[in-house]
């Protein structure tokens, strides 16, 4: 039997209410959604705090029976930029604890769940005002980023470096989505293996699921000889839409005899001025391409099961939902090796890793598939099979006894952390 009965989640910087693939939202709003449900469903309250963006929104919206998300006032009635967001990290902290403060008693708060480094350094005063354990989940990491910046991009701040460092130092308990993230967070932030749990992101197996390709074909108007690649995701230069752009290139000048059609779903992200369809004309590819807005998840599942294959060439990744989610659905998919990817996409059985970016190196995997396509269809199936043992439910209890050991190590900090 699990200890915790009520649990109080921090998504500051964006909303799981909000749909995934632009500005700010992405496959952290799909987590801190679906871990909300699945914790519901299993007898855990949930509520969910992320701030107000404008003086429009309620105070409170039920998402799902004992799922509540509430919007906290906290700095401007607007969106803010993530860089600017932590000026307000103890305006959020105040706002968040008076209200977990003012909830009815007879079930409690007894773990704080922060998510995003904001959310942690917010997370550690409610922890501390509250005095209650912090559970945090990193996403992403500022010394990872960094580490793998793309021409163009901006360094991740000198206080996001630091901020991740005093959240590794002070939450009681670390979740991390794969091996690999618990490896970078002892490497780069010296955390402590005893507080690090692992627990793999989940994937919505009744909506992401196979389903008849032809079908989802013909609704999307794909015709039945065009080999399409799909690719969704923020459009921004760490997700890397260009170097599909560049390898199809290739593909033209090389391999002109593949009919290949791309279709990418996504919108723009932060500062990285990335301006998709302008690469596609300048290429000459806007006939072969379509750039499209970011769609439901129900949408999505068709989009994937329309494509031949999904592409997710990042440069970091803390796991990769998009692959696992496409996998889901029977489509190969190829992606990069880095980061949680690996663990996301069996290599050779579910689909392709490829080392690095380098077009030409994306170019040759795509036109692998395309020339063995029994083996692209196995990949699928192979897919779908490796997809079933990701399930919400399983992250669900895997968090609930992260929430546990917190609970039991409050005081204690484990011998050589």
């Amino acid at each position: 039997m699990h200890q915790v009965r009520r649990v109080a989640m921090l998504s500051l910087h964006t909303s799981p209410l909000e749909q995934p693939g632009g500005g700010d939202a992405g496959g952290m709003n799909v987590y801190v959604r679906q871990l909300a449900l699945e914790l519901a469903a299993a007898g855990v309250m949930v509520d969910i705090y992320t701030r107000r963006t404008s003086a429009g929104q309620p105070d409170t919206v039920v998402m799902a029976p004992a799922v509540s998300v509430h919007h906290i006032t906290a700095g401007p009635f607007t969106k803010v930029s993530k860089e600017a967001l932590p000026e307000l990290v103890t305006e959020m902290a105040d706002a968040v604890a008076a209200h977990i403060s003012a909830l009815t008693p007879a079930i409690p708060v007894s773990v704080i769940h922060s998510h995003y480094w904001v959310s942690g350094m917010a997370g550690i005063l409610v922890a501390k005002t509250l005095d209650l354990p912090l559970v945090h989940t990193m996403h992403t990491m500022a010394r990872v980023k960094n580490k793998h910046l793309q021409p163009g991009q901006s360094a991740e701040p000198g206080i996001r470096e630091d901020g991740e460092q005093h959240i590794v130092a002070a939450a009681t308990r670390l979740i991390a989505n794969t091996t690999a993230e618990a490896a970078e967070l002892e490497g780069h932030y010296d955390g402590c293996e005893q507080r690090i749990d692992i627990v793999s992101p989940g994937v919505d197996l009744k909506v992401f699921k196979p389903a008849f390709r032809d079908r989802s074909r013909r609704a999307l108007d794909i015709a039945d000889n065009d080999f399409h690649v799909v690719f969704a995701g923020r459009m921004q230069r760490l997700k890397g839409p260009h170097v599909l752009v560049k390898a199809a290139v290739i593909l033209r000048q090389e391999r002109p005899d593949i009919p290949l059609r791309m279709t990418f779903l996504g919108a723009s992200s932060g500062s990285d001025k990335y301006d998709l369809p302008q690469l596609l004309a300048d290429a000459e590819l806007s006939a072969q391409a379509a750039v499209l807005p970011p769609v439901g998840p129900e949408d999505l599942a068709n989009w994937y099961r329309s494509a031949d294959l999904v592409a997710v060439p990042s440069a970091s990744e803390s796991f990769g939902l998009v692959a696992l989610e496409a996998q889901a659905c029977g489509t190969a998919v190829i992606a990069t090796n880095v980061g949680g990817l690996p663990q996301a996409v069996s290599d050779g059985r579910t689909g392709l890793l490829v080392d690095g970016r380098s077009p030409r190196l994306w170019a040759a995997a795509i036109a692998s598939l395309y020339d063995f396509p029994q083996t692209r269809i196995d990949m699928g199936r192979a897919g779908s099979v490796f997809a079933e043992s990701f399930g919400w439910a399983r992250t669900a209890a895997q968090t609930m006894a992260s929430y546990d050991l917190a609970l039991t190590y409050q005081y204690v900090v484990p011998p050589g952390c």
